[in-house]
């Protein structure tokens, strides 16, 4: 599992117009090429009567899987130029389809690689990116007495709480990211006065907004 990686927020659709052709863009997170290819099967029956409905998609922690298809426009014009925006923003497990609705004017190759490239752009940044890292979940467990510090130094800290469970005693769960948690342990004992037990829970990928 990568430490830490980029792909899209959610799933979403974005629209821009070109020289007067209508092109929108369609992009979802997906993490096999399965899920890639129902995606674009889908964006092509919803918009069939569009004039081309171009894909890319990037899939696999070293990018193992990826394909580019024209539908229909001039070769290396429209899928590539999608699939090298995704490369360029270094994202994975992403799929975009850019539907085009021609609107009468003919772009030429480089423009039609240019339109393509900037539907895909503004259409990530409308869906949105965040980075996913990966994170082991710490379970702290403290006495009541002990619960209004370690909430506050939490917060203050690079650390994200996840759940807090209040039983007999309180159970703090803490996103941490791996390389830092025997420090995070060390920590915790140091605030509580050692009066404090951890278990390792599950290892996930924490998400958060990414800016460029």
């Amino acid at each position: 599992m990568l430490p830490r990686y980029h792909t899209v927020k959610q799933t979403g659709e974005h629209e821009i117009i070109i020289q007067k052709s209508r092109f929108i863009a369609h992009i979802k997170r997906a993490e096999t090429e399965n899920e890639a290819q129902k995606f674009i099967q889908a964006m092509k029956k919803q918009h069939w009567d569009a004039t081309h409905n171009c894909s890319a998609y990037l899939i696999g922690e070293h990018d193992q899987i990826q394909k580019a298809n024209d539908d229909g426009e001039p070769s290396g014009t429209a899928g590539v130029p999608i699939l090298e925006v995704l490369k360029k923003r270094k994202l994975k497990d992403t799929v975009v389809v850019i539907t085009r609705y021609f609107g009468g004017i003919k772009l030429g190759a480089g423009g039609l690689i240019r339109a393509y490239g900037k539907a895909t752009s503004e259409g990530l940044d409308a869906v949105g990116i965040v980075e996913r890292k990966l994170t082991q979940i710490i379970n702290v467990k403290i006495d009541y007495t002990w619960l209004g510090k370690i909430e506050k130094e939490l917060r203050a800290s690079e650390y994200t709480i996840r759940e807090i469970h209040y039983l007999d005693t309180v159970e703090v769960e803490t996103y941490v990211d791996k390389s830092h948690a025997p420090a995070f342990m060390e920590w915790m004992v140091e605030l509580t006065n050692g009066q404090c037990t951890m278990e390792k829970g599950e290892t996930v990928y924490l998400e958060s907004d990414f800016m460029r």
